[in-house]
C-alpha cells in the first residue's frame, strides 16, 4: 500500500556501505599513503569487500548479485525510462547504479591490492607503477563517488523519495507501482 514503509537495505548492507564510504573519506582526504592509519584502514576496507562478496550471494534478496546485475535488457530498459522522463522504481540499485557500485567496488580492490603490494610485497620495493595504479584507482574511485551522489540524488527526485535516507534506515517509502517483494 503506498505511504507504508518497506524494509529495504539490510544491516550488513547498511553497514558495508557507511564503512567503505568512512573510509574513502579519512584515507582520501586525512590520511597520508603509507601512514599506519592509511593501512590500517586499507585493510578494514578490504575485508568489508570480501563480506559484500559473500553477502551478494547468501544475503537478502536486494543485497543479492542476481537481484541487480546490470545486463543489457535491464542497462537498455533503464536508459529507456530515463530519457522517456518515466522512473523506473525498483527495490534496490537501478541498473545504472548497479554497473557503477560495480565499478567502485573494482576500484576499491584496485586500490587495495595495488596498497598491499606497495607496503609488502618485497619485490615491488621502489617500483614506481604499484603507487600510480594505486592513485589513479583512488582517484577514479573519487569521480565515481562524485556520481553514486549525484545519482543518488537525481534518482531521489524523479522517484520523489529520499534514497540517501534510505540506506541510514534501511527502510523506504512504498510507491504506488513498487514491484512486490
Amino acid at each position: 500500500m503506498p505511504g507504508q514503509s518497506l524494509r529495504l537495505w539490510d544491516p550488513v548492507v547498511r553497514l558495508f556501505h557507511l564503512s567503505i564510504a568512512g573510509v574513502f573519506v579519512g584515507n582520501y582526504f586525512f590520511n597520508e599513503a603509507g601512514d599506519d592509519w592509511h593501512v590500517w584502514l586499507g585493510y578494514y576496507a578490504m575485508g568489508w569487500l570480501l563480506v559484500r562478496l559473500v553477502w551478494g550471494f547468501i544475503g537478502p534478496a536486494s543485497a543479492r548479485w542476481s537481484d541487480f546485475w546490470p545486463t543489457r535488457a535491464r542497462l537498455a530498459a533503464h536508459v529507456r525510462s530515463l530519457l522517456e522522463r518515466r522512473p523506473e522504481h525498483r527495490l534496490g540499485h537501478s541498473p545504472i547504479g548497479a554497473l557503477v557500485m560495480i565499478l567502485m567496488l573494482l576500484a576499491m580492490l584496485t586500490t587495495g591490492l595495488s596498497g598491499w603490494a606497495m607496503e609488502e610485497v618485497d619485490a615491488l620495493w621502489g617500483a614506481d607503477w604499484p603507487l600510480q595504479v594505486h592513485e589513479t584507482a583512488a582517484d577514479a574511485l573519487l569521480v565515481m563517488v562524485a556520481i553514486h551522489i549525484a545519482a543518488a540524488l537525481f534518482e531521489s527526485f524523479q522517484v520523489r523519495d529520499n534514497l540517501p535516507l534510505s540506506m541510514l534506515t534501511g527502510r523506504r517509502r512504498r510507491l504506488p507501482d513498487d514491484p512486490q517483494r
